[in-house]
């Protein structure tokens, strides 16, 4: 991904996640489970509810406010800011606008970007065609959810998945050989239902009825969804490192979506990478959605795990159904 020798590269990575953890064990007040169910099955062991008066653009503007100190940017020098997310603060305006009045981006054009959990690493690769092509110098990158708040705590195979959190990425033009080299994206509607949220919209509009029969939570088919992802996490990760050149024993490491365990691990097999170069946290933080990727990569470059020239693949999966893959070569000036 080039134009005139010019690569996005990422410069700044920030993040936050609420103060508020909840537990299995908290869980089994609420809904007929047990820690030992979950971790079995997921391998969550706990994840982050936002408070009542907390939304998804307050996380959002903590992660984007840190990823801009980390890229040593101010906000008037972001030149977009795109913000992945299932769960906007409303319908309208979108999210983004209300980020980019509170980070102080005056200079900034912004919207939202729906891909489902796939949405950051969807949202990664719009941001980067503006750096690469040269509209634009600066693009600030989003993905932030409050999934607790739509969560069916009646449903005890979906609502013990999710947590919420929220993580960003400075986009800028890197020198030589650095940067995203390849990116794929992928959709195939026809399970778009297997992860829904019926209500709220223009097929199901709020009424009493609609309130009344729960439709306004998400909606999920976990079986489906296993498959789906088993099946595609691996054969995308592969596909991206195609397109860029590389061969599978020159990855140094893989961040993908943090929805399940056992998905991460059939995907490390398929590989042929061992664990210790596979990001995991979904045991402290659950699915995050959007936020999941840019958390675990965060998580990395803190541990010192990634590091300058580093061959780093990005997946992620979910509602549409979709999924992309990001191939880069790390930049750290």
């Amino acid at each position: 991904m080039n134009i005139n020798g010019r690569r996005a590269g990422i410069t700044g990575v920030g993040v936050c996640v609420p103060e508020r953890i909840v537990t299995n064990v908290d869980l089994e007040s609420l809904v007929d489970t047990n820690d030992q169910w979950i971790r079995e099955r997921t391998g969550i062991a706990e994840r982050r509810f936002v408070y009542p008066e907390q939304a998804t653009s307050d996380l959002a503007v903590v992660a984007g406010e840190r990823a801009l100190v980390a890229a040593g940017v101010d906000p008037e020098q972001v030149d977009l800011i795109i913000v992945a997310t299932n769960t906007p603060d409303m319908l309208f305006p979108a999210t983004a606008c209300l980020v980019q009045d509170r980070l102080g981006a005056s200079r900034a054009g912004a919207f939202d970007l729906l891909a489902g959990c796939t949405g950051f690493v969807y949202a990664l690769t719009v941001g980067a065609q503006f750096v690469v092509s040269g509209a634009y110098k600066t693009v600030l990158v989003i993905g932030s959810e409050v999934i607790s708040k739509i969560l069916d705590f009646e449903d005890r195979n979906t609502c013990v998945l999710f947590g919420d959190g929220a993580g960003a990425a400075v986009l800028q033009a890197v020198p030589g050989d650095r940067g995203i080299l390849a990116a794929r994206l992928g959709s195939d509607g026809s399970g778009g239902l297997f992860i829904h949220q019926p209500g709220g919209g223009s097929r199901i509009p709020a009424s009493h009825e609609s309130l009344e029969q729960r439709l306004h939570y998400l909606k999920m088919n976990g079986r489906e969804v296993f498959k789906f992802a088993v099946r595609v996490v691996g054969k995308v990760a592969a596909e991206v490192l195609d397109d860029a050149g590389l061969k599978q024993e020159e990855l140094d490491f893989f961040i993908p979506h943090q929805a399940n365990i056992r998905i991460i691990e059939v995907a490390a097999k398929r590989l042929g990478l061992p664990m210790d170069r596979v990001l995991v946290n979904v045991d402290r933080y659950g699915n995050t959605s959007t936020a999941s990727v840019p958390l675990a990569l965060n998580e990395a470059l803190e541990q010192g795990r990634i590091k300058d020239g580093d061959n780093v693949v990005m997946v992620g999966f979910g509602t549409g159904l979709t999924w992309a893959a990001v191939a880069m070569k790390w930049y750290s000036p």
